[in-house]
């Protein structure tokens, strides 16, 4: 490991994961994480912690750069094949914020399914007698029917909540054919769509899933089916589900990422009935934080180490 090398931090983390790192390397987080900002901050980085997305370029700016480590999972805030060409190791986190994601999910199930919410405010307004009829009208997740997209790490732990948990039947989708586990029973995707009462979209963004859920899906569920998406705001076709909200072909919908994010203050979903918006915070809790700090600095420790990491996605760095 070189002589205290310097880690920048895309964002500020758990502190445990902080105090890892500090014995071993410089920290130094910057004031924002826009690109030109980040692109400045990383000249001198041996290591960068991703929260926030990497410009593009990022490798050109960082010649001193080793490793970089996801505080998570997803990979697409990072420039991996750029990183390759380098010969810079990138690890994620696979598993460290799957419990927080599903549970966000099954929340964002029970606000569009059974938003008690409503309740509370015509009790405080308008009292007993006019809050009570509500509840006649509101369904269980009982007996109802969960069509899962992407059935990998997150999708079989939301099926088995969904499934054990709650009771709910279980549908999924698989590029290969008879993959999917025991209790989710295997459909074409139009399928997934036309049979579920909610659907939970938790597929990695590729080329392959780039506006998969576009118009002629959405207009495929049944007008009281709500849509759950936790994957990537592209994966979405963001006009066609705003239309389905407003005109009421479907029931509602939660979404926790964007295909610009931030959301911009007049975007066009604030203005859409029965819509559940959080800033991207299902994989976020106090306990997924800690850990994927946790993880993020050990992984980075290793890498400064000269070591492999344990969840190395970019083998092929070494050939650079």
């Amino acid at each position: 490991m070189p002589d205290r090398p310097i880690v920048l931090l895309t964002n500020a983390m758990h502190p445990d994961g902080e105090a890892i790192l500090t014995p071993h390397a410089e920290l130094i987080v910057p004031p924002d994480a826009k690109p030109e900002t980040l692109r400045q901050w990383a000249k001198n980085a041996d290591g960068i912690i991703v929260r926030a997305k990497l410009p593009d370029d990022i490798v050109d700016h960082a010649p001193r750069l080793k490793g970089i480590v996801r505080h998570g999972v997803g990979l697409d805030f990072i420039p991996v094949d750029a990183a390759t060409a380098r010969g810079i190791a990138v690890a994620n986190l696979p598993g460290s914020n799957t419990n927080a994601v599903a549970e966000y999910v099954m929340s964002a199930l029970m606000h569009l399914r059974r938003p008690l919410y409503r309740l509370d405010a015509r009790l405080r307004s308008d009292g007993w007698n006019a809050a009570r009829p509500i509840a006649d009208s509101l369904p269980e997740l009982s007996g109802s029917t969960l069509g899962i997209l992407g059935v990998g790490t997150i999708g079989r732990h939301i099926a088995g909540i969904a499934r054990d948990g709650f009771g709910m039947k279980v549908l999924g989708t698989s590029r290969r054919k008879g993959s999917l586990p025991a209790g989710i029973e295997e459909v074409a995707l139009e399928e997934l769509f036309a049979r579920s009462d909610a659907i939970a979209v938790c597929c990695a963004l590729n080329e392959q899933t780039r506006g998969l859920v576009n118009s002629g899906l959405i207009g495929r569920m049944r007008s009281s089916a709500v849509l759950v998406n936790v994957s990537r705001g592209a994966v979405l076709e963001t006009p066609a589900l705003i239309e389905a909200l407003r005109s009421g072909k479907i029931g509602g919908a939660a979404l926790d990422v964007f295909d610009v994010q931030p959301l911009p203050a007049n975007d066009a979903l604030f203005d859409c009935p029965n819509l559940l918006l959080t800033p991207h915070t299902a994989g976020i809790t106090a306990t997924s934080g800690r850990a994927m700090a946790v993880g993020a600095a050990e992984e980075m420790l290793r890498i400064l180490r000269g070591e492999q990491p344990l969840n190395l996605v970019n083998p092929a760095y070494k050939a650079a």
